[in-house]
């Protein structure tokens, strides 16, 4: 009288299949998770900042005040309250303007 429950038998063809199938899942992820390092790699390289110049010569006593920038030109606004343009590619100063 062994009233026991006995398990069911192991098929061995579907552990090969599930181990098939969960091999299949981790190659697909690794190679997923590969694919979006790639992509943030890609897309965010050219996202460390804009690119500035070397070297900006400001006029004697000129204190910068803040940076911008355009295509082919770049502005320094200084403590007087005077905005300098220089041409990006030169580094010359194209125009001065005086905020009133």
């Amino acid at each position: 009288m062994n009233d026991t429950p006995q398990p069911p038998p192991i098929d061995p063809g579907m552990v090969r299949y599930l181990r098939l199938l969960v091999t299949i899942l981790t190659a697909t992820m690794v190679i997923g998770f590969i694919v979006i390092v790639a992509l943030f790699v890609t897309k965010f390289s050219d996202a460390f900042g804009p690119k500035l110049p070397d070297v900006i010569t400001l006029p004697d006593g000129s204190e910068p005040l803040a940076f911008t920038q355009g295509s082919d030109w770049y502005a320094i606004v200084t403590e007087d309250d005077r905005v300098l343009i220089y041409d990006r590619e030169t580094g010359v100063l194209r125009q001065t303007l005086q905020i009133d």
